[in-house]
């Protein structure tokens, strides 16, 4: 079973939104359940700081063994830090998805947006768990 906490925000294409220190800004990521579905990541692309996006824009691609993937916004903002671990690492985003694997803090636009993210139950059933 996938590992879904329950302070955590998610998408339906697999990302979740995790609270900082900085109420306007979250970090973002790929579940536990996407990185068991991808395997082994081997490459990640991400974009540079500054880069602003909409929701569901795609902000980058992960690279895994088997399948290459988009990497989707889940919510309108800029990017203000990338997880730099994760161009030497990127196996992080399997060992640990919600804690070292996290791949860029969004400095949000539009707070509000959050409120339409799953919860970790809705997450839980979205992916049949």
């Amino acid at each position: 079973m996938a590992d879904i906490p329950k302070d955590l925000r998610y998408t339906e294409d697999h990302e979740y939104v995790k609270a900082t220190k900085d109420p306007n800004v979250v970090a973002v990521g790929i579940t536990d359940y996407a990185q068991g579905e991808l395997g082994d990541i081997v490459y990640l692309e991400l974009p540079a700081v500054g880069t602003k996006f909409k929701k569901h824009d795609v902000f980058g691609t992960i690279e895994a063994v088997k399948a290459v993937s988009e990497l989707f916004s889940p919510l309108t903002g800029e990017v203000v830090e990338v997880n730099s671990r994760l161009e030497k690492e990127p196996q992080l985003v399997n060992s640990a998805p919600y804690e070292d694997g996290w791949m860029v803090k969004l400095k949000l636009s539009n707070a509000a947006e959050r409120d339409a993210l799953m919860d970790a139950g809705a997450y839980g059933a979205h992916i049949g768990q």
